[in-house]
């Protein structure tokens, strides 16, 4: 028998390199492939969550998705043109609403380093025509993080009248700028439309330059982001989305004509998916704004509200979002920086549940199950309705909350109620309206649906107090003047005989 050596169980390493080179090659191949197989998957996992969504008309827009850096899904999901059946697609341009926000507040932030703008100075230094009182007491602070005071020109009841009108920028403050403040500035958060539009013309005044132009020159040339700019409905703009209103039965009509001049710089924007995308990764770098204006504008005051972004913490996750909605119109964008994750989702048929769509799609991209969508059930409890009356609608309603299907919850329910109170069926409308403020007895929008029916059924003092109820409920002033406009209506009515 030969004599054992150690070289007849191990070879020479040059014996062995080859092989060894080999097996790293192959491994080093399915690691590089693993992400994109991951990215693969969540692509049409949520892929599938928003065609369902489309599928239940609950979506109706384009999306973009992008986790640690990499675009998991780009995509446009319905029609952008109803009437010319010409589908969603990325570069679709949608109507961004408040949104507009975040750039206004870039604008600004931009002017506070260069020293032109000081955040701490009454608007008065920067607009000496606007009226002193609430004009020195309020800050370019306060209007940036809704804790101003000023009334939102949008919960002005006479708003509604006007929204076909023209106006410049400085004509249009007359809308709200003597109205008295709802609070003390600095004291509570109450969401404005009017402080932003005035951060608007505060940014024209300095600049001297149109609010249109310094968003194209300090912001969209820079950042790459040439499908985006102000919107008017004159120009032609090519790919651009109709906004559509979806009414109770699921059916589609053009939203209603909003002259764009009076968003402002509160809501007059338009983009895309993919040029929002090119924006949240400009604020990833100092090349818009610096790392000190960024963290000024990105942290959070009352109600979580930055500069122009809510930003919150969750297990050490920090989430920078703002949603946006704007005739015809719903929009979101969500951010996560640490991860770069980003989800980006623009809607072209009103309300649309955007949060929850990007809820899921955070599951998904964790590696979790998504919450997949209901059918909507107010149409059907509405048929039942007809067919049996409230009370079959109730017990079918309860069946529906049992089961895993169909939506028969308290949105849906509150759906039904306004198209009773719609269809002269005030009496029934009063009992569910009721139904939903006992289950929710701290709910500002219960207490007002349940002061609508009473006023529709000629409860002239229950329709104050239900009034008066949701201005004790509500968690800001926003809406005071509507409710009180409605109080004051009421009570000027002569009583039935």
């Amino acid at each position: 028998m030969a004599p054992f050596t150690m070289s007849q169980y191990v070879r020479p390493i040059h014996e062995r390199r080859a092989p060894l080179a080999g097996i790293l090659a192959v491994l080093s191949l399915l690691l590089s492939h693993a992400p994109v197989a991951a990215t693969a998957g969540n692509a049409d996992r949520i892929d599938a969550l928003l065609a369902r969504y489309r599928e239940l008309a609950l979506f109706n827009g384009s999306a973009l998705v992008a986790d640690q850096g990499q675009v998991v899904l780009k995509k446009g999901y319905g029609l952008a043109n109803m009437e010319w059946d010409i589908p969603n697609t990325p570069d679709t341009k949608f109507r961004l609403g408040s949104l507009t926000k975040q750039f206004t507040a870039t604008l600004i932030m931009q002017l506070v380093e260069r020293a032109q703008i000081d955040l701490a100075a009454p608007v008065t230094r920067y607009l000496p025509d606007y009226p002193a009182n609430p004009g020195n007491r309020v800050t370019i602070h306060h209007l940036l993080t809704h804790t101003s005071g000023i009334v939102g020109y949008t919960e002005i009841p006479a708003w509604s009248s006007t929204v076909r009108n023209p106006y410049s920028p400085t004509d249009f403050l007359a809308q709200f700028s003597k109205l008295d403040l709802l609070f003390e500035p600095g004291t509570t958060f109450s969401y404005s439309n009017s402080g932003y539009f005035l951060l608007g013309v505060v940014l024209e005044k300095v600049t001297g330059q149109p609010y249109e132009t310094l968003l194209r020159e300090r912001i969209f040339a820079p950042a790459g982001m040439n499908d985006s700019g102000y919107d008017a409905t004159q120009p032609l703009l090519h790919k651009r989305a109709a906004g559509y209103d979806k009414r109770f039965d699921e059916s589609y009509v053009n939203t209603a004509y909003l002259d764009m001049t009076q968003p402002f710089s509160a809501g007059s924007l338009y983009s895309t998916v993919e040029d929002l995308y090119r924006w949240d990764q400009m604020l990833l770098t100092d090349k818009i704004l610096s790392a000190k204006s960024r963290e000024r504008m990105f942290t959070p005051g009352l109600s979580n509200y930055g500069y122009g972004w809510t930003i919150t913490s969750t297990n050490g996750v920090r989430t920078i979002s703002h949603s946006g909605g704007i005739n015809g119109f719903s929009t979101f964008l969500t951010r996560n920086p640490d991860s770069k994750r980003v989800i980006i989702l623009l809607n072209n048929t009103g309300g649309a549940p955007l949060e929850a769509m990007a809820d899921s799609i955070r599951l998904i991209l964790d590696g979790k199950d998504p919450v997949m969508p209901k059918r909507p059930a107010a149409m059907t409890l509405f048929k039942t309705y007809g067919a049996s009356g409230l009370a079959a609608v109730l017990a079918l309603a309860k069946t529906m909350q049992a089961g895993s299907e169909d939506d028969a919850g308290s949105s849906e329910l509150s759906r039904l109620a306004n198209q009773l109170l719609a269809t002269g069926k005030p009496a029934d409308a009063l009992t569910l309206a009721r139904k939903l403020a006992d289950e929710a007895p701290r709910s500002a929008a219960a207490a007002v649906l349940v002061a609508r029916a009473h006023r529709a059924s000629g409860h002239r003092i229950e329709a104050v107090q239900s009034y008066a109820r949701a201005i004790e409920l509500s968690e800001t002033p926003r809406a005071f003047l509507i409710y009180t406009d409605a109080i004051r209506e009421i009570s000027a009515l002569e009583p039935k005989p």
